[in-house]
């Protein structure tokens, strides 16, 4: 078909949207592939049909007009293929009229919105949509969010690749939030078969990604062996998603840091601004001691030893980590030497009250 006729289909079935530009905004710096269809559009527009993949719609039903060469589409969307509409319409922008060249296209007609949703997810896997956008589709995450807004109902959680948090908008990178409820998950619920080990949890989002949607399905399946196991998991993720954030947001301004000198902390005057993710996950990690199952289910509930817990992570960035955020994110000595701090005052705090 003429290129111009996608220009304006809709794309609300598709697992991602166009990831340049939103809303007249750039919000990604566009990829090979965009730079790629941008090219071929510009110098070789006779070739884009048999150079470009095309795209997918799925559609709930379609009349077709042979006298007039005209396919009417009853609720149509992109399913595949946003990355190429979008580069088109900014070949219009730029250029005022669309580019004499056709595009290949796949129609799909169903009513089946679970179909739908599975054609998505499928067309889309084989170009490297992030989980994010597929376990969001599913729905994986809205009852993370639900438990999420009781700390923060303000707040959205991130269900796709093109829900970017940013200052004017009110999304949280779940991708974030998933780290840090994986690094204070208590021991008693470590669900991996390695030992416990949190030194992942900073430095591999998709792990911790991956990891939800297997708790989330395993949760959710009955026939599951391990089903009761993982209902207990999942049960945490819901209990702490606000405690958790707040908990990694506190952190990340935390007064405790101000006067040390670190110039990976980003000040405002004497106020702490940012302290580096590298410098906060030993931290949360060491605090897994302190989550605790309550009749009104799990709470995090911090010592008072916030200063000994600061002073103990910029003594492991200066003396282990060579004064480098992102080295003490990924090293297990520093983890294990914030966690002594935590680890004293819990035997002291037996001792006291034996």
């Amino acid at each position: 078909m003429p290129a111009k006729a996608i220009l304006e289909l809709p794309t609300d079935e598709n697992v991602r949207a166009y990831l340049v530009d939103a809303d007249g905004k750039q919000r990604r710096t566009p990829t090979s592939v965009h730079r790629a269809i941008k090219d071929t559009l510009h110098n070789r527009p006779s070739l884009f049909c048999i150079l470009n993949g095309g795209i997918a719609i799925v559609a709930r039903d379609s009349e077709a007009d042979e006298k007039e060469k005209v396919l009417k589409l009853l609720e149509p969307s992109i399913v595949n293929g946003s990355q190429t509409q979008g580069v088109l319409r900014d070949y219009v922008s730029d250029m005022g009229q669309p580019p004499e060249c056709s595009v290949k296209f796949e129609l799909i007609i169903t009513d089946d919105e679970d179909l739908i949703a599975d054609i998505s997810i499928a067309r889309n896997n084989q170009n490297d949509v992030k989980n994010l956008s597929i376990v969001g589709r599913r729905g994986e995450l809205d009852e993370l969010e639900k438990n999420f807004q009781k700390e923060f109902p303000l707040l959205r959680l991130q269900k796709s690749e093109t829900e970017w948090p940013t200052g004017e908008n009110n999304y949280v990178q779940t991708e974030k939030l998933l780290q840090v409820i994986a690094a204070i998950l208590p021991d008693e619920l470590w669900f991996k078969p390695s030992e416990i080990n949190r030194v992942y949890t900073y430095n591999s989002k998709a792990t911790c990604l991956k990891d939800f949607d297997t708790i989330y399905r395993k949760a959710k399946d009955k026939n599951d062996p391990e089903n009761e196991v993982f209902k207990k998991v999942y049960e945490f993720y819901l209990d702490s998603a606000g405690q958790a954030y707040k908990l990694y947001e506190y952190w990340k301004r935390s007064p405790e840091f101000e006067g040390c000198g670190l110039r990976c902390i980003e000040r405002d005057g004497r106020k702490i601004v940012e302290v580096p993710d590298g410098m906060i996950f030993p931290i949360l990690a060491a605090l897994a001691e302190f989550t605790t199952k309550t009749k009104n289910g799990w709470r995090l509930k911090s010592p008072p030893i916030d200063g000994e817990l600061a002073a103990a992570a910029i003594s492991a960035y200066k003396e282990i980590a060579k004064s480098k955020p992102d080295v003490m994110g990924k090293t297990k000595a520093c983890y294990t030497q914030v966690q002594q701090v935590t680890a004293m005052y819990k035997k002291f705090a037996k001792l006291a009250s034996a």
